[in-house]
């Protein structure tokens, strides 16, 4: 089973890149913010979370026997070697939570997407906002004994139905990485100092997109998963959208990027270059694929944040 945590980003190679020309797309006019989930009213997390529920409620979009809420799960397993480790990382998750946000406003949430900062939790993850157990994703699973299932909050009662390339319908799954004192240097609960503000100053180091995807996949993106995860939770396999926290994780990843990109925007909103998963010179005319979830669309449609159909910012 291929976990997270053994995500490796190559950059062997990869002297030259290709920065296509952006494609001609309207800005938008009034971009809707989205917010950190502990920043949010308890009305709009409220919101949200029915709306989460709502997906479990809904057929398949793509014709699966399932619901749409697995959906998201199974097309993400399904591309995996298309979307990971491969210059497309970035611009389609930003896609895939667009296609996830809609999904959500068609059960009746007006907001906008919402994302955890888990640069501000690092120093005390399991504490942080999102976890709350009326107005959050709930906590950490019980386990072995409980099979890692969430003990508390809203989402105790879903059933997702795959586990990697399984159909196996099993409770939302945790093991949040304890904290090791004795160990020298001792480790932190959840591995908050791998992606502290230090940590992400190094990553920020990186001045162009070839260099810098690389280290946000490989490096404060992974350890989060593992983090939440291990090798029990539902965030280690490729279906890890089965855990609700997955979109508030990425949003974070989308932030991170797009604050990179803000630092100078003339230069790096359309900075795109890496390989593709069949080891071709990525382009921004290259189409990103959704597997009847969504249209497949082409990577220079969501470079930018101010697309037409984007329209956000943080």
């Amino acid at each position: 089973m291929f976990h997270f945590k053994n995500l490796v980003v190559s950059l062997l190679g990869l002297s030259t890149f290709v920065v296509a020309s952006p494609t001609p797309r309207a800005a938008c006019t009034n971009p809707i913010v989205r917010k950190e989930w502990g920043s949010a009213t308890a009305a709009e997390r409220t919101s949200y979370i029915d709306a989460v529920l709502c997906l479990a409620k809904k057929e398949s979009r793509i014709g699966l026997p399932t619901t749409l809420y697995d959906d998201f799960a199974y097309v993400h397993n399904l591309l995996n070697l298309q979307i990971h480790g491969v210059a497309a990382f970035l611009p389609w998750h930003r896609y895939f939570i667009h296609v996830y946000e809609l999904a959500l406003k068609d059960c009746g949430y007006t907001g906008a997407a919402m994302y955890w900062d888990w640069v501000a939790s690092s120093s005390a993850p399991a504490s942080a906002a999102v976890w709350d157990p009326v107005l959050g994703m709930g906590g950490n699973g019980t386990g072995p004994a409980g099979e890692y299932c969430i003990a508390d909050g809203p989402f105790v009662g879903l059933r997702p139905a795959y586990w990697g390339n399984a159909t196996l319908s099993h409770c939302i799954r945790r093991d949040f990485f304890r904290a090791i004192p004795e160990a020298d240097p001792p480790f932190q609960e959840m591995l908050g100092w791998q992606y502290d503000s230090t940590v992400i100053a190094d990553v920020f180091s990186n001045h162009n997109f070839l260099s810098f995807h690389g280290q946000l996949e490989g490096r404060p993106h992974a350890v989060v998963h593992t983090a939440i995860a291990q090798s029990n939770g539902d965030m280690g396999p490729l279906t890890s959208p089965n855990d609700p926290v997955f979109f508030l994780h990425h949003a974070q990843v989308d932030r991170l990027w797009w604050l990179w990109q803000q630092e100078d925007p003339g230069n790096r909103i359309n900075d795109y270059a890496g390989l593709t998963s069949t080891g071709g010179q990525a382009s921004l005319t290259d189409l990103m694929p959704m597997a009847n979830l969504a249209d497949d669309r082409a990577v220079g449609d969501f470079m930018s944040t101010l697309s037409a159909d984007l329209c956000y910012t943080y």
